[in-house]
């Protein structure tokens, strides 16, 4: 039987982290964009660190636990998107990938500073070092999840954003016009194809199965170099 006690504490090891990556994740795109030029995000507000102007209900809440329920390999969500204007950036394609490279960035220094943290576990006493622990266990999982997943290169996540201010213009423009379909994709490829696959008897989850590797290295990366290894 599971308690009240019990769901209050395991809902806040895992959403205070979450909230925690997300909230810094938009705030670093908002931020490095107006160092780069532009003040979009800097007015209405979104540079900031207050969550509720950063969660977006069906990205944050709805699409992660549909995942959860369909028991998929890879769980993930999104934020509402910094609103960023491209052309008020000093170098727009050079810019565009920095501002865009920033959340993950974010996320992953997140994951480095909770690893770290992990060596103050053992100066606490017993409960308090088992919250401590499981916060900063899953804020490693957590952040490492954000920045592997909006890497995809596929636009809008940040991954799509980056490949586009890389690739040469006609290329670019290709990948920059599956903007409007991002969601439809994605939404494809993490959960139609793997329903579809359980229907057929076939495994195609590979998209999930190759996000996953890409997260578990990277957190086996973070392991070790912090010492927690």
């Amino acid at each position: 039987m599971v308690l009240p006690a019990d769901i209050i504490y395991l809902a806040t090891v895992w959403i205070l982290p979450l909230v925690i990556a997300i909230t810094f994740h938009e705030a670093a795109h908002g931020y490095v964009a107006h160092l780069l030029g532009d003040d979009t995000a800097w007015k209405m507000g979104r540079v900031s660190f207050n969550p509720l102007k950063h969660i977006d209900p069906f990205g944050t809440v709805i699409l992660p636990a549909l995942l959860l329920l369909l028991r998929s390999p890879f769980l993930f969500g999104y934020a509402k998107p910094v609103p960023v204007n491209f052309r008020a950036l000093h170098s727009p394609r050079r810019d565009m990938v920095l501002v865009a490279a920033a959340g993950p960035a974010m996320n992953i220094a997140l994951a480095l500073i909770a690893a770290l943290a992990f060596h103050a576990v053992g100066y606490l006493p017993r409960t308090s070092a088992q919250f401590l622990a499981a916060n900063l266990r899953n804020a490693v999982l957590i952040n490492v999840v954000l920045a592997v997943f909006n890497l995809f290169p596929l636009p809008p996540l940040d991954g799509g954003r980056i490949l586009v201010g890389l690739l040469p213009r006609p290329l670019a423009a290709g990948v920059a016009s599956l903007e409007p379909f991002g969601l439809v994709i994605l939404i494809g490829l993490f959960i139609v194809l793997p329903l579809l696959g359980g229907q057929l008897g076939i495994d195609l989850s590979f998209v999930s199965h190759g996000l996953a590797a890409a997260t578990n290295a990277v957190v086996s990366a973070i392991v070790h170099m912090t010492g927690n290894g």
